[in-house]
């Protein structure tokens, strides 16, 4: 069954443009084409559904004075811009993002609204990952979601390739003031019309997780995006979206 993905009314959300993809741990790869297409594609994808968010290489470069001036109102409008459009210059996404980073505003609310009240919770799509210094960053170059689940405390993160399938990864959430931690129990995988192939991952014991694991530092939360920084010290924003059927 192809994979579907419907804007959320509040932020309509165009499709991620094609493009050559280019991850953290991989340079100068061809557009992805199927699943099992050579061992570097392969490497390709599963990095791209990777929970960490490491350096970004190969991206644009901030300008030399980070903020510009901008406050947090200002710089959550730009990231809004560049969720909805994409052509936003890396160089504004990235003040943006070092305002809204320093701004240390108050988390109180950030879970509710980023996993809802209610099962199976929200879902984000992913539009742009940075280096955690802010000096270089790109737009996500192909379809990620992470679904997050306040009330089942539950996370899934998957990578769709629309008719050619799908990665996903779900597990257990816990959330303490700012940080999200995870642990993934299973993994499904997808090729075209078959499957998935459910592929247990262990973490079953019964432990919250914690800052051993995986783990999210939330910087701003609204109904429309999402600014975070990963364990591996990658900062990225995400833009809400419908839940992805594939």
């Amino acid at each position: 069954m192809a994979t579907t993905l419907s804007p959320s009314p509040s932020l309509p959300l165009l499709r991620t443009r094609s493009r050559p993809p280019s991850f953290p741990i991989i340079q100068r790869r061809p557009p992805l084409r199927s699943l099992t297409e050579g061992r570097g594609r392969r490497r390709s994808f599963l990095a791209s559904a990777s929970p960490e968010l490491g350096a970004v290489d190969e991206a644009q470069n901030a300008p030399d004075t980070i903020g510009g001036g901008l406050g947090v109102e200002e710089s959550v409008g730009v990231l809004k811009s560049a969720a909805k459009t994409r052509r936003t210059p890396a160089g504004e996404v990235l003040s943006a993002l070092a305002v809204i980073k320093k701004a240390k505003l108050d988390p109180s609310g950030f879970f509710e609204t980023l996993g809802g009240t209610e099962s199976p919770g929200r879902t984000w799509m992913l539009i742009f990952t940075a280096e955690g210094k802010l000096n270089k960053g790109r737009y996500f170059p192909v379809t990620a979601v992470q679904r997050f689940d306040a009330a089942g405390k539950r996370i899934e993160n998957g990578v769709y390739l629309g008719p050619l399938g799908c990665l996903t990864f779900e597990g257990k959430l816990s959330w303490n003031k700012r940080m999200l931690a995870f642990i993934f129990e299973r993994m499904n995988i997808k090729v075209g019309p078959f499957g998935p192939l459910r592929i247990s991952l262990g973490g079953g014991e019964q432990r919250e997780p914690g800052t051993k694991d995986p783990f999210f530092i939330w910087f701003y939360v609204d109904e429309e995006i999402a600014v975070a920084q990963g364990r591996g010290g990658g900062i990225a924003f995400w833009c809400r979206c419908s839940r992805v059927v594939a």
